[in-house]
């Protein structure tokens, strides 16, 4: 980063906004590498492991940057749903129509995020919204269960893309009439062969729900511990305890 941001801490931990949360895969990640986590999400979120904030993610923040309260924080992490790039998904923002009228969330959050002036994380699975892909992970860079691609923007400061592993074999399931078999289980829908919440949870390292939404939903926390242990190094540099 050219202006590195200073590490602000409450207590022992520094302090990380965790929007859009979900049944939180990605907060658990960053509480593992070393943060405190608030998060924010438009539904109750009754299995969310951490402190939750029940609201509109980009009203929050904006309220936030308003108030300056913004500045106890240290990185911000978001996975906005983008039905706009993907009309069969359901985010966790349907509850407000947007599955159906496909609003692009990403651009707006992008645009409240570097209002911020903080370091942050856009998440995005392949085959959605447009961000620039600054890191790709896989479950197999973590000797997970499944594959699950997913892609992230990072404002503000960079990390090393890790080789990408070759995949060990198919994902098990259904496909075309046949069935295959494989070292990976199939972390979307139900049915057609589909693991079962356990076999999620197992694949995943997610224990904490049960609910098959939300895992299929969710970033395994070991992505995030990996961007969130890069983060605190790439701002050691700058740290600043808050008053």
């Amino acid at each position: 980063m050219t202006h590195p941001t200073p590490i602000r801490r409450d207590g022992d931990r520094p302090c990380l906004l965790d929007l859009y949360a979900c049944a939180g895969g990605a907060a658990m990640g960053y509480h593992h590498a070393g943060f405190d986590i608030t998060g924010v999400d438009i539904v109750e979120r009754p299995r969310y492991p951490f402190p939750l904030i029940q609201g509109d993610a980009l009203d929050v923040l904006a309220a936030l940057i308003s108030s300056g309260e913004i500045e106890r924080y240290t990185l911000v992490h978001t996975s906005p749903p983008c039905q706009a790039a993907c009309a069969l998904t359901v985010g966790t923002n349907h509850s407000q129509g947007w599955g159906r009228s496909h609003v692009d969330l990403v651009a707006p959050t992008r645009e409240l995020l570097d209002a911020t002036g903080l370091p942050y994380v856009i998440e995005q699975p392949n085959g959605r919204a447009k961000i620039r892909k600054d890191l790709t992970l896989c479950g197999e860079m973590f000797q997970l269960g499944v594959i699950r691609h997913r892609n992230f923007e990072l404002g503000g400061w960079t990390i090393e893309q890790p080789a990408h592993v070759a995949h060990r074999g198919r994902v098990r399931g259904w496909r075309h009439g046949r069935f295959y078999d494989g070292p990976y289980v199939a972390a979307y829908g139900n049915g057609g062969g589909k693991p079962s919440v356990a076999e999620l949870q197992a694949a995943m390292g997610i224990t904490w729900t049960d609910v098959r939404e939300e895992l299929t939903e969710a970033i395994p926390p070991a992505y995030t511990e990996f961007i969130g242990r890069a983060a605190l190094a790439a701002l050691a540099p700058a740290v600043e305890v808050a008053a």
